[in-house]
């Protein structure tokens, strides 16, 4: 789903707040706060990463295994339902991103871990190539960020983030729809049509990773609190997992038509 978690205002909110703690009696009672870093966040999106894979790992595990295979399902429910209520909570609350975060990932990982088992026995091998393709693009995006041949602009800001939400009334048409037996046409088939809007929304999402780049860049500049790391790797978490899901899409359209 598009990533809702970096805005222009995440940072600029917290840019300024706590920059100094009083500490009564204490010297000069001045103490500097910790700040958040570029490798903090960098560090810390690995912590998350390793639970989501960890956590899909157990998921992956339990289909294959006859006498476990009936928790798959309440735990890949249970897992994105609650993925999605905490990730909301930690949009509202950064603050409590230290401990929301790696929660998010586990249960993330959960639903991931059964989603994909599912994707790769009706196409055998889809998982490895959508994750190769997924970090191959993670890849791709920083070094193209780094060498400054994606600039983030404010013109290039508001048309990702415009693309962004479009995909969003979209996919939330298609879900409102499909409660009444009703889909939106083409875009979920292995036609022509549904596989270029595949690649759009994988588009998207690979230019989304350069906005978490750009904030997470901002937020390090803007001296922003620690707790901010966390809330960082979470955000892009966020879109690394969008990416994944859509590319996983994308491959299984692709296998559909042979």
């Amino acid at each position: 789903m598009p990533n809702p978690a970096l805005s222009e205002k995440t940072f600029e909110n917290y840019a300024s707040s706590g920059a100094f703690d009083v500490t009564p009696g204490a010297g000069t009672g001045v103490r500097e706060v910790a700040r958040m870093t570029v490798r903090g966040a960098v560090n810390k999106s690995l912590i998350l990463l390793a639970l989501v894979i960890g956590a899909a790992g157990f998921t992956w595990s339990q289909v294959f295994d006859p006498a476990r295979a009936g928790w798959v399902i309440p735990l890949a429910l249970g897992g994105g339902i609650g993925a999605f209520i905490v990730a909301l909570v930690t949009i509202f609350r950064p603050r409590s991103a230290g401990v929301t975060a790696p929660v998010y990932a586990v249960l993330n990982g959960l639903f991931l871990g059964a989603i994909s088992a599912f994707f790769n026995r009706v196409f055998p091998g889809i998982v490895p190539q959508a994750v190769g393709l997924t970090f191959g693009v993670l890849g791709c995006m920083l070094l193209a960020y780094q060498a400054g041949i994606i600039r983030v602009t404010d013109k290039f800001r508001t048309g990702v983030v415009a693309a962004t939400g479009a995909i969003f009334v979209v996919y939330l048409a298609s879900f409102v729809m499909g409660l009444f037996g009703v889909q939106v046409p083409y875009i979920h088939d292995s036609g022509p049509i549904g596989i270029l809007f595949s690649l759009f929304v994988v588009g998207i999402a690979a230019l989304n990773l350069a906005l978490d780049f750009d904030l997470i860049d901002k937020g390090a500049q803007m001296r922003a609190p620690l707790y901010m790391e966390w809330y960082s790797a979470f955000a892009l978490m966020v879109t690394l997992i969008w990416l994944y899901l859509e590319i996983l899409s994308l491959l299984a359209k692709l296998q559909g038509r042979d």
